[in-house]
């Protein structure tokens, strides 16, 4: 891959993605808050987009929050705020799709690739613990819109992947609260990993979930 974007490039997975492609010898423009990037904001999208010469081989949005505005994962229906799940939703979801309307005109190549990085919580058939609805709610309706942008992609755009990609429990500020006592991944052991996944993925995969070591999440 000789040009990439990555979005969310300041967050822990983000800078280490940009660090690996760039070992690679790819020309990778990073993107985030600091840039005036913030994906509940739909003018910086496109003001963004605006401003960045196509094509890029892949696009990764790295961007997402467990935290936000001081509200943690509910454990219980009780815990159940509208304003939190209008949150997570804004950030992890609209912004989504946001960022696949506004960046996937910009991919180009013979196979070229959008992954959005979501999470296992969100998927719906492996969820047997319960708890964190609104961030699972979340990145369950990111899933359904990576896999309704593949679609039409796969129309618009022959030979490109849509892909949604699990980073593994990663080391960064977004777990130390919830999983410190976990075996978790360094920032940079998760972007090889993802990368290698990316590396493997063809036109036939478009549409798919994929954990940080290739294997197939179920929706």
């Amino acid at each position: 891959m000789s040009r990439a974007l990555i979005l969310g490039a300041s967050g822990g997975i983000g800078g280490a993605l940009v660090d690996a492609l760039t070992a690679r010898g790819a020309e990778v423009t990073g993107l985030s808050r600091r840039d005036g990037l913030d994906l509940t904001d739909e003018a910086s999208l496109a003001a963004a987009a605006s401003r960045l010469a196509a094509p890029f081989e892949l696009i990764v949005n790295a961007a997402g929050a467990l935290d936000i505005d001081g509200h943690g994962p509910e454990r219980r229906l009780s815990e159940i705020s509208a304003d939190t799940m209008a949150a997570q939703f804004a950030l992890n979801a609209t912004g989504m799709a946001l960022a696949v309307k506004h960046f996937s005109p910009l991919l180009g190549g013979p196979r070229p690739v959008f992954a959005g990085l979501t999470a296992r919580l969100g998927s719906i058939g492996d969820n047997h613990l319960g708890g964190w609805i609104a961030y699972r709610a979340a990145k369950a309706a990111a899933n359904q819109i990576l896999r309704t942008a593949s679609v039409e992609l796969a129309r618009t755009r022959p030979g490109s992947v849509v892909v949604a990609l699990h980073p593994g429990t990663v080391s960064t500020p977004l777990t130390d609260r919830y999983a410190a006592s976990r075996p978790r991944l360094t920032p940079a052991e998760a972007a090889a990993g993802l990368l290698a996944v990316i590396d493997r993925l063809g036109p036939a995969d478009t549409g798919s979930f994929h954990d940080v070591r290739g294997a197939a999440v179920e929706w």
